[in-house]
C-alpha cells in the first residue's frame, strides 16, 4: 500500500516533489496544499487530478488520520508554525525549508537519523550538493582545517520562497556543513546568476586539509558521487579533487530531471530528489 503523503507548499519546490512522488512506486500524494488558490501550483496540482486547496496547514490537522508522512516546501518561518501544529500527532515531517529545527539529513551520509526522527530536515539545496563531497573529503583525511561553499543558480530557478529566505540558508547551510564536518572555520556564499539562457547548479567546495592525499581523495569523491546520482542521476563532478594554492578544489554540477521546471534549476532538484528519497526509505 503506497504510502499517503501531504504535500504543503504550492511553489516550484512543492510542484517539483508533487511531479516525483507521483512518478514514485511508493509513495502516494493525499493532499496537495498552499495559501492562494489563484496561485499557478493548485491551479496545476488540479490539472493533474490531484486533492488540493488553499487552506494551509489546516487541512493537515483536519485530516491528519489519512496522511502517513508530510513534506513542508513552505518558508522557514511557516515550518515553525507547521512542525508545532503537527508535532502532537506523531507524524514524520519532511522540512524542505531552511528552518534550522529537525535531524539535518543527506541521504547517503546519515539515512538512519532520518529513519528515527519525526522531523527531517533536508538542510539546503546547497548543503545537499556540498555535504557529500565534504563527507567523502573526510573520509580520506583526519582533520578539515576550512570549508567554502559558492553556489551558483540561475536566476530563474530561485523563486520568492528561495529569495525570502537566503539569510536562512546561508546560517543553514553554515552549521550544517560544521557538524559534518567538524571544523567550526566555514563559508557559504551564493550567486543568483541572472544569465540568459539560464545555467546549471554549480557548486565550488574549497577545503583546506592536513597532508591531503590526493588519490585517496578523488576515490572517495567518486564513489559518493555514485551513491548520489542512485536518486539524483544529474549530479556530476566537473573537477575532481584537485590541490591549488593549498587548497583542495572540487567542482560539481547539479542539473535537473525536468519534472516541473527545465533541467537548469537542479538546486530544486536536489533536495527534492533527496526528501523523496528519504520518504520512500523510511516506510521500507
Amino acid at each position: 500500500m503506497p504510502v499517503r503523503v501531504a504535500i504543503l507548499g504550492s511553489g516550484n519546490i512543492g510542484c517539483d516533489l508533487l511531479m516525483k512522488v507521483i512518478r514514485s512506486k511508493h509513495l502516494e500524494c493525499s493532499f496537495f496544499i498552499g495559501r492562494n488558490s489563484e496561485s499557478d501550483g493548485l491551479k496545476f496540482a488540479n490539472k493533474l487530478g490531484v486533492h488540493n486547496d488553499s487552506l494551509g496547514i489546516e487541512t493537515i490537522i483536519k485530516n491528519i488520520n489519512n496522511i502517513d508522512l508530510i513534506f513542508d516546501a513552505t518558508s522557514a518561518q511557516a515550518h515553525l508554525e507547521h512542525a508545532k501544529a503537527v508535532e502532537p500527532y506523531g507524524k514524520p515531517l519532511i522540512n524542505l525549508t531552511p528552518a534550522e529545527i529537525g535531524t539535518w539529513c543527506v541521504p547517503n551520509i546519515n539515512r538512519e537519523a532520518a529513519n528515527r526522527s519525526k522531523n527531517v530536515n533536508m538542510i539546503t539545496c546547497g548543503g545537499q550538493v556540498s555535504l557529500p563531497i565534504v563527507h567523502a573529503i573526510k573520509a580520506s583525511n583526519n582533520r578539515i582545517k576550512y570549508v567554502e561553499v559558492v553556489s551558483s543558480v540561475s536566476a530563474k530557478s530561485a523563486g520568492p520562497a528561495t529569495r525570502l529566505n537566503i539569510n536562512e540558508y546561508l546560517c543553514t547551510t553554515e552549521k550544517a556543513l560544521k557538524f559534518f564536518s567538524g571544523s567550526e572555520n566555514v563559508k557559504v556564499i551564493l550567486n543568483i546568476n541572472p544569465a540568459n539562457p539560464p545555467v546549471d547548479m554549480q557548486t565550488t567546495i574549497y577545503t583546506i586539509l592536513e597532508n591531503p592525499n590526493i588519490y585517496d581523495l578523488r576515490y572517495n569523491v567518486l564513489s559518493i558521487m555514485k551513491n548520489v546520482r542512485e536518486y539524483m542521476p544529474g549530479y556530476r563532478l566537473v573537477m575532481e579533487p584537485t590541490i591549488l594554492d593549498g587548497k583542495v578544489v572540487t567542482i560539481v554540477k547539479a542539473t535537473g530531471a525536468g519534472d516541473y521546471l527545465p533541467p537548469y534549476a537542479g538546486n530544486l532538484d536536489i533536495i527534492t530528489s533527496a526528501a523523496v528519497n528519504i520518504a520512500e526509505k523510511k516506510f521500507m
